[in-house]
């Protein structure tokens, strides 16, 4: 019989997929010959693919919560909403 699908399921399924994603294409943004500017003004500016950001921004949510785990999609959304917002504010400019 069918497991009854809770939102705790849907969510986990929703992560393991966004897992394989980033996992199935750090090799590729790695090799990326086209990068872009990092958006933060604290550090030294240098050039890195935007997963690689969004990445990095969703573990520093993920520390900013206290390493509170299953919270994985919701800081993966939040850094892409972040940096995608950066780089839309930058092209205006």
């Amino acid at each position: 019989m069918a497991e009854k699908r809770t939102k705790t399921n849907r969510l986990e399924r929703q992560t393991e997929q966004l897992e394989k994603r980033v996992e199935r294409h750090l090799d590729d943004i790695e090799k990326e010959p086209s990068s872009i500017l990092a958006p933060r003004s604290d550090k030294p500016t240098f050039l890195i693919p935007m997963e690689r950001q969004i990445q990095q921004r969703a573990y520093e949510l993920y520390e900013q919560r206290g390493r509170a785990d299953g919270h994985e999609l919701e800081d993966w959304l939040q850094a892409e909403c972040e940096i995608m917002g950066t780089q839309a504010n930058a092209a205006a400019a």
